[in-house]
């Protein structure tokens, strides 16, 4: 059986002046036809370099200075752009990790698949557009002619990675490069995406490079497994080879990183005082206008729950759950339509911004992408006094206090000069988190705060997290998609559907007998379930 791809001593070169001259280096990889090949290691292993080389998408500050990438035999490493043209989406696709990105937000999906199949056959148009039809059927979209006419805003995030894995494969591909295509999914629509793949490499034998960091994923559809590490591949083998029993300890780190399923027992003191009190709060979305029917939208229905001091409540669910829009009525970023919302004793789910500002500093956010939540244009320091010096602390004691943090989240209080760019994105949330702890709040909102970072990176904010909350003596809402992250960090967890709380319990009881059929299907989504990490 002839590889679909073969890479051969592979080496590309970093810009001069760097911590190291290649960004890969030596690489040897095949994945022969129908089969799936994991890529994994961290940010910053050369993962996504050797998808862009395979593609000829590198830009030219990283040039191929040594190797062979071999597609079905032919050499592409050399090959001109007319050529890497021919064979882009005919021989050779690629998924990417953000659809919203990748995908023309101006143009109707089907257009978009059916610009393929203009490029790269003599098909008339009633041709092309009963092929678009087909696969969007077959990647598993409701009504393709919808589907069709929609533009990518219109649909959800599961669905238009959908409409790329169907732009990818109109004209099966030999190969198909999936770069992190489930990173900051919800497990359903995750496990929906993961089977996707694995039954379209077997109907049309497609050979799978995945590249990914979550190990859940590789246990759930990988074959082959290469473990990357600084550009260079430290360990390769059958799944089950390098999941049990990992010989490099790279490997074993990376394995022993991920969070196990399994609770932690933490017992949170029930005697504390209530920090965060939630009875019933409901939050509708209208539309139309004075002489139109108006339609509502219920996202959060008769949400209740308590946060004492000292205790970390999960929120967990799907994308769509209410989860985000929960955190934004208690941090009053939205009003909530009715209900109560008692942080300590002052109710604040109807009190007006003036007197909503004094207290605004007891409750502070933490959000999924670091980078998109401080300023560019802002040295960290600034950012981290920001808020102090708006709420009248002198400038000098809120630097003092800024340093003091930077040494709390394990970051050098001599680099509160530095821009978020000159920071990892591990970095960057630890900057967040003294941000946010610069306000010195009662209540700490983590919202998907670690979904799209690294297993390593990961279990050291939670481990701050963990540690900070201790300390602090903080109370903490966490909202994540993640149940092996909410089984280490939660005390009690909420499971949400459809803006509902459909179960609510320690932490403990859910993830041991989940009762409700939905918490059930949420553990039944779970990638690599059936292996024991973090043990």
């Amino acid at each position: 059986m002839s590889a679909v791809l073969e890479i051969r001593n592979l080496s590309v070169a970093l810009p001069a002046g760097g911590d190291r001259p290649f960004a890969v280096e030596g690489v040897n990889l095949q994945v022969n036809p129908g089969e799936i090949l994991c890529l994994v290691g961290e940010s910053g292993s050369g993962k996504s370099v050797i998808g862009q080389a395979v593609m000829g998408l590198l830009p030219r500050a990283l040039p191929v200075v040594r190797g062979q990438i071999l597609l079905e035999g032919e050499d592409i490493t050399h090959v001109t752009q007319a050529r890497l043209r021919e064979l882009r989406c005919v021989r050779m696709s690629m998924v990417f990790q953000e659809p919203m990105t990748a995908l023309n937000p101006v143009m109707r999906c089907g257009e978009q698949i059916d610009e393929v199949l203009r490029t790269h056959t003599e098909l008339d148009p009633a041709a092309r557009r009963e092929r678009v039809r087909r696969v969007i059927d077959e990647v598993g979209l409701p009504d393709p002619e919808r589907m069709f006419e929609s533009f990518p805003h219109q649909l959800s995030g599961g669905q238009r990675q959908r409409i790329m894995i169907a732009m990818a494969l109109v004209l099966e591909p030999a190969l198909l490069i999936a770069d992190e295509p489930t990173t900051a999914i919800d497990v359903t629509t995750q496990a929906q995406i993961l089977k996707l793949i694995r039954d379209l490499r077997i109907t049309h034998r497609t050979g799978v490079l995945f590249i990914t960091h979550d190990f859940g994923v590789v246990a759930e559809i990988g074959e082959q497994v290469a473990v990357l590490r600084l550009g260079q591949v430290v360990e390769t083998g059958a799944k089950d080879d390098v999941l049990g029993k990992p010989e490099h300890p790279y490997t074993r780190m990376l394995i022993g990183s991920v969070p196990s399923l399994k609770p932690r027992h933490r017992g949170a003191d029930q005697a504390a005082p209530a920090v965060l009190t939630l009875t019933r709060m409901n939050k509708t979305y209208r539309s139309g206008g004075f002489f139109v029917q108006r339609h509502a939208v219920h996202a959060v229905r008769d949400v209740s729950f308590e946060i004492r001091r000292g205790q970390t409540l999960g929120i967990v669910g799907e994308s769509g759950s209410g989860k985000s829009t929960v955190a934004r009525c208690i941090a009053r970023l939205i009003d909530p339509s009715d209900g109560s919302i008692r942080l300590g004793d002052d109710e604040i789910a109807t009190m007006s911004a003036r007197r909503l500002r004094p207290l605004r500093r007891r409750v502070q956010l933490v959000f999924q992408d670091p980078y998109r939540s401080l300023n560019p244009r802002m040295g960290v320091g600034e950012s981290i006094i920001e808020g102090p010096v708006n709420y009248g602390t002198p400038r000098h004691d809120a630097l003092r206090r800024a340093r003091e943090l930077m040494e709390l989240v394990r970051l050098d209080p001599a680099s509160l000069e530095r821009y978020p760019h000159q920071f990892s994105g591990g970095q960057r949330q630890r900057i967040c988190i003294a941000r946010a702890l610069a306000m010195e709040p009662d209540l700490l909102i983590a919202d998907e705060a670690v979904s799209a970072l690294d297993v390593s990176v990961q279990a050291q904010v939670l481990e701050l997290l963990d540690e900070i909350r201790d300390r602090l003596h903080l109370a903490m809402l966490f909202i994540t998609h993640d149940l092996r992250v909410a089984a280490q960090v939660c005390d009690d967890v909420a499971v949400m559907s459809q803006g509902v709380i459909v179960e609510y319990g320690p932490a403990a009881e859910i993830f041991s007998a989940p009762r409700h059929p939905y918490t059930q299907a949420l553990f039944a989504a779970a990638p690599g379930r059936d292996y024991v990490f973090g043990a």
